[in-house]
């Protein structure tokens, strides 16, 4: 933003200094010039024999203005001198946030003000600003690693695209049908990378309206309708749990329900595999919990399945796999409903993910 140039701060505060001790200089000499008023007669008097010395107010005015006059002098130059010194010494640390804010400006987010003593305005400022640019500074690179992981899973199916394409131009003879095949499988994979994608950015900008949902209605529509994929795959499904209320995006809560339930029957046991989806109620939130059979996982993997396009190292592609977002969905959708996502292996393998969503506010009750 263009500004009209104008005085510094350290300048205005050097003024104000200065001329609150000229203030206070002029109130004082104005006592003291008041309070010798009172003993000085307007006129000498004279009285029998030797007139005795005995000053006027003009003689005391002579006297008293130019020693008022040095002093308000004095107090001007320390005044200025010694506010201009005090303010720079208290914007010292004012002009090390200026300077951090302006590196921030340029793209370099790993610098740090670190201001240093006891805690007042300024320390405060400087901290929050230092916790601002470590969080920018996460998000950043976050998303910086999002961009590279989404154009290469993007890039894959599309350099298939071109190999097949490729293929059958050099090989006009080839199984028509198989081609077909292999391009459907390969565009509906493209597909749902690109819808994951939209719904992790949408989720992200929480850019939606917040309504009253109900969670173990969304858990038991999510088993319904995966319950083909759940039979197909020798796997069973368990819902448990009263009703349970949350205010959020019904989508948005539906695709985390859908997603956690489908993550849960893809990687189990090949087979006789289960699934477990419960909700609860608690004082200050609400808790989806998705629990599955399978191999045994540690911990330190866990630790990473919410990344971005995080499979597991031993996770093998399948027809339903997805593309590696369904956990980072949940983590985003969790995190715009102020909610919070915890991944813990099972005693024995398999996963058990908990959802956690604030309360809904108390209905006000009419007297």
């Amino acid at each position: 933003m263009d500004r009209a140039p104008g005085l510094s701060v350290r300048l205005k505060l050097t003024l104000s200094y200065a001329g609150f001790l000229m203030l206070a200089g002029i109130l004082l000499l104005a006592t003291v010039w008041v309070f010798l008023l009172r003993y000085v007669p307007d006129q000498a008097r004279f009285g029998p024999g030797p007139v005795p010395f005995s000053p006027t107010r003009s003689d005391l005015l002579e006297a008293f203005a130019p020693r008022a006059a040095q002093a308000l002098t004095v107090l001007l130059v320390v005044g200025l001198v010694g506010g201009w010194l005090l303010a720079g010494r208290m914007l010292a640390p004012l002009t090390r946030i200026t300077e951090a804010t302006r590196i921030a400006a340029t793209g370099e987010l790993s610098h740090r003000i670190r201001l240093r003593g006891r805690s007042d305005e300024f320390r405060e400022l400087a901290d929050a600003f230092d916790t601002m640019l470590a969080r920018l500074e996460g998000h950043v690179a976050e998303h910086q690693r999002f961009a590279a992981n989404a154009s290469h899973e993007l890039r894959t199916p599309l350099a298939i695209t071109q190999t097949l394409l490729d293929v059958a131009r050099r090989d006009p003879d080839r199984d028509q049908v198989e081609l077909i095949d292999r391009l459907h499988d390969v565009n509906a994979r493209a597909i749902r990378l690109t819808e994951a994608l939209l719904v992790l950015g949408r989720a992200d900008q929480r850019s939606f309206t917040r309504e009253e949902v109900d969670l173990s209605l969304l858990a038991e529509d999510a088993a319904e309708t995966l319950l083909p994929l759940a039979d197909e795959r020798g796997v069973t499904i368990e819902t448990s749990g009263g009703p349970t209320p949350a205010v959020g995006s019904s989508a948005l809560l539906q695709q985390l329900t859908t997603n956690l339930v489908h993550n849960a029957i893809v990687h189990n046991l090949p087979d006789h595999g289960a699934v477990w989806v419960t909700t609860s109620v608690h004082p200050k939130c609400v808790e989806l919990t998705v629990e599955n059979t399978g191999e045994e996982l540690k911990a330190e993997l866990v630790a990473t399945l919410a990344e971005p396009f995080q499979r597991g190292s031993e996770r093998i592609r399948t027809n339903h796999t997805g593309a590696g977002l369904g956990l980072a969905i949940v983590k985003s959708i969790a995190q715009a409903h102020d909610g919070t996502l915890t991944l813990t292996p099972r005693a024995g393998g398999g996963l058990r993910v908990t959802v956690r969503l604030p309360a809904p506010p108390a209905p006000l009750t009419g007297g």
